[in-house]
């Protein structure tokens, strides 16, 4: 069983058709001159907030601020680095008050502080009930 007639000719127009159009948007988009754009597609004058977000930094040296680590304790420890995999053999490196660095594992603490958990960019201490957010030096 075949297609009718006016089947045929319906999708042999919608052939001409998908041919065609790319044809027409080319022509229709040589004819126009940067002067005479459409007011649609003319970027906005201030870009919205959001914006800043992909302007930003990905990894550490960013503008943007955490409220934990802005409220850092002068005597909470110095992130050096973090070593290992994180969720199974990650160490921190930690600089104390005395200047020396040494490894913790979780649950080990120096100066006071407890390290309580490790991210892929900063270390997380506890002391009685305060916590913070100690993150890996920029650059």
């Amino acid at each position: 069983m075949g297609m009718t007639r006016a089947e045929q000719i319906a999708l042999g127009g919608a052939a001409l058709l998908a041919m065609a159009m790319p044809l027409a948007m080319l022509r229709g988009t040589a004819a126009t001159t940067d002067d005479a754009a459409p007011a649609l597609l003319t970027l906005p004058p201030t870009p919205p907030a959001l914006a800043r977000v992909y302007t930003r930094a990905l990894f550490g040296g960013g503008a943007a601020v955490d409220i934990e680590e802005a409220a850092l304790p002068d005597d909470a420890p110095a992130l050096a680095g973090i070593v290992g995999r994180i969720g199974s053999d990650a160490v921190a490196m930690v600089r104390g008050a005395d200047g020396a660095t040494r490894t913790l594992d979780i649950g080990e603490g120096i100066d006071g502080w407890t390290l309580e958990s490790l991210a892929i960019d900063a270390a997380y201490f506890t002391r009685g009930g305060q916590r913070v957010r100690v993150p890996l030096p920029a650059g």
